[in-house]
């Protein structure tokens, strides 16, 4: 059985998709970009686009009773790899050790012109 997670905390699915999903004592948070979750905007620049998603990911772990320390996996999609050092910083200041499993992955695009897309599994048990 699986229970979908939503909250106004963060962005609306903008596609047929569930903010997350939670499948027994795991939930598999969908891709987020930096958009805002008040105006639906995607945030300027890469910084603040990678703290958006984090708050995003964060938002959406609670929403399910939990938190980014429960991450066990992440996966991470650059439009341009040149801003994976910036992405550790900046993940550091939302998650610690141990650090989740993860994969980097450039891409040639993301939706609605996002520099960065991070998705996100978390183990409830």
């Amino acid at each position: 059985m699986k229970t979908v997670i939503q909250t106004g905390d963060a962005p609306a699915a903008i596609g047929t998709y569930s903010q997350a999903v939670r499948a027994g004592e795991t939930v598999y948070l969908s891709g987020q970009i930096g958009f805002d979750p008040v105006t639906m905007q995607l945030v300027d620049g890469i910084e603040a686009q990678i703290h958006r998603v984090f708050k995003n990911l964060t938002a959406i772990a609670k929403a399910s009773g939990l938190g980014l320390d429960r991450a066990v996996r992440m996966t991470v999609y650059l439009t341009d790899l040149g801003h994976f050092a910036t992405v550790n910083q900046i993940m550091a200041e939302y998650v610690g050790q141990p650090y989740p499993s993860r994969a980097a992955i450039g891409v040639a695009s993301l939706p609605r012109g996002a520099l960065v897309e991070i998705d996100c599994i978390l183990y409830a048990g």
